[in-house]
């Protein structure tokens, strides 16, 4: 699997688990794999969800932040990257 840079942890929200993320790349979708890479932080998940503006969407665009729920704590600055067959 080969790995594309699709945006950056703008914030994280430790009571709720969830990581806002500035989509830079092509798109991020439900069900993508990702992995959000930092200093200190590798982690690899799927998406099952996607809220922007606090409604849940299908698929976030470049450009656009949406808040993702994550398993682990991320940190502000750390790398998205969707994982491609």
């Amino acid at each position: 699997m080969s790995e594309v840079a699709i945006g950056n942890i703008v914030d994280y929200f430790a009571k709720v688990g969830v990581a806002a993320i500035e989509v830079t790349g092509q798109f991020l979708a439900v069900a993508d794999t990702v992995r959000i890479k930092g200093h200190t932080t590798d982690l690899v998940q799927t998406i099952d969800s996607i809220q922007l503006e606090h409604q849940p969407v299908q698929r976030a665009e470049s450009g656009q932040t949406v808040g993702v729920r994550v398993k682990e704590r991320v940190r502000k600055g750390d790398q998205v990257l969707k994982l491609v067959p």
